[in-house]
């Protein structure tokens, strides 16, 4: 993203907040995110593995839901993101590396923080949570993802 305004990176971030959140809660699948991600630059694609990141670790993530999240991700456990994210404690860096792993990285990176995030809203957001990205429209909704949840900025 080098060469970008603040205000293309800001819509960039909320884009890419956007496409999780729709993934997290049915209303894309996992493999709509992952075309969509693909059809970003290296920079953007490196870029968003970031915020996904991020937004795992606010979920305050465990081995047990890099493990959950690998399962679903449809990538095999030995791949690199996927041992990284059921380290204990999980590791991160998936942005550095290389360019053909970052779409397994964010396969991994999404369903983990699914997982994790799901997991926080049934503890700390149960039958009271407010949060404008925990509450997409649910007619819209997949329903095998359910009420699954994402956010960058995890309460």
């Amino acid at each position: 993203m080098t060469g970008t305004s603040s205000v293309d990176g800001r819509a960039f971030r909320r884009e890419t907040e956007r496409v999780v959140n729709e993934v997290a809660q049915g209303v894309r699948t996992l493999d709509d995110g992952a075309s969509w991600f693909s059809g970003l630059s290296p920079a953007g694609r490196q870029e968003v593995l970031r915020e996904v990141g991020g937004y795992a670790m606010q979920a305050h993530i465990t081995a047990a839901d890099g493990r959950a999240g690998v399962a679903r991700s449809g990538v095999k456990p030995t791949a690199n993101p996927s041992v990284m994210i059921c380290m204990e404690p999980p590791r991160y860096g998936f942005a550095g590396l290389p360019a053909d792993e970052h779409l397994k990285a964010f396969r991994v990176l999404v369903s983990v923080f699914i997982v994790a995030d799901t997991r926080r809203r049934e503890t700390r957001c149960k039958d009271t949570c407010t949060h404008p990205w925990h509450n997409l429209p649910t007619a819209t909704r997949n329903h095998d993802n359910g009420c699954s949840s994402a956010r960058a900025l995890v309460a």
